[in-house]
């Protein structure tokens, strides 16, 4: 196990590289945002980009780039978007909106996902199963922000029971700042809901018709003792790590609904940056979703392991 996590983390770091030198190459062959005619700081603006080369070879531009960053933990500061503000402390005063309203959507959508899919499991070619079914399937074909235009619609325009975009401030906790994540919340849980139903469901029936569920019926445990005992103890083996997966992404966020929705999150800001061309934004960001996606590769991958200990990651045998 010690072996595979370290070839792993290697792997991870050098397509994390790869992945930043594309972007940042990519990035850097656009012109980059130009000032307002007479804006007093054009000059400022022309000495840092002049220190940071963009005049010389992208490559070399990257080194510079890779140097800041290592040596001292320097991301660059804003010319557009926030002119003159660190990009770091930018990004860390817009994480908490993302990382709230993605977890209130996980913890909503854990219990009501795998409820359902041990329903559909338990009820297996009756009308439930096909009902769940075929939801799930539709839910999960179906966008997210068609959800947020739905719920933006029904809950609160026609019914007006949520405003449509979520209430400035940093007040997290308070009740009216809950109320207004709600449709965000909704629009992000009903796919990760539709995920968890359908895995839930795909595993528990397979485990039901398994040999040793018929043992352990022949012995004289009940259906419902068996599947509790028994049953969703080995689904636990694949939906555990999709959780953990989940929640590792959790401060990914959503891209397009937290620009819907008004959420002052790290999703409205990536979109903002690439709209700006705001590149030392971008790039803090674009390292930030790339890694976060890595992680939770990862994290799902070894998990697999300590969950149940008959796996051996990276095993030839």
């Amino acid at each position: 196990m010690g072996k595979y996590v370290i070839k792993r983390l290697i792997f991870m770091v050098f397509t994390l590289f790869i992945i930043t030198l594309m972007c940042f190459v990519l990035v850097r062959m656009l012109p980059p945002a130009e000032l307002p005619p007479g804006d007093p700081h054009t000059k400022i603006v022309e000495a840092r980009r002049e220190a940071l080369g963009y005049n010389k070879p992208y490559l070399e531009q990257f080194g510079i780039f890779l140097k800041n960053v290592f040596t001292k933990g320097d991301w660059g500061v804003s010319d557009v978007l926030y002119f003159g503000q660190d990009v770091f402390a930018i990004f860390v005063s817009k994480l908490p909106a993302t990382m709230i309203v993605n977890f209130y959507s996980i913890i909503l959508s854990i219990p009501i996902g795998i409820a359902l899919g041990i329903w559909a499991a338990l009820r297996k070619n009756t009308w439930v199963d096909d009902t769940i079914s075929t939801l799930t399937m539709a839910l999960i074909s179906v966008p997210s922000f068609v959800y947020a235009f739905l719920i933006q619609y029904f809950l609160a325009f026609k019914l007006g029971w949520f405003p449509f975009l979520m209430k400035e401030g940093t007040d997290w906790f308070s009740w009216p700042m809950f109320v207004s994540m709600i449709p965000a919340v909704l629009s992000l849980s009903l796919g990760v809901i539709a995920g968890f139903t359908r895995t839930t469901r795909a595993e528990l029936t397979e485990v039901l018709t398994s040999e040793f569920m018929l043992l352990a019926r022949t012995k004289g445990l009940t259906k419902v003792q068996a599947t509790v005992r028994h049953a969703l103890k080995n689904c636990m083996v694949v939906i555990v790590p999709s959780i953990f997966g989940e929640f590792i992404s959790i401060i990914g966020g959503s891209l397009i609904i937290e620009k819907l929705f008004s959420v002052p999150g790290v999703g409205q800001l990536y979109l903002n940056s690439i709209n700006g061309r705001d590149y030392p934004l971008f790039m803090l960001l674009t390292v930030f979703y790339t890694a976060i996606g890595l992680v939770a590769a990862i994290v799902v991958d070894i998990s697999y392991g300590f969950i149940d200990p008959r796996i051996r990651m990276g095993s030839k045998k």
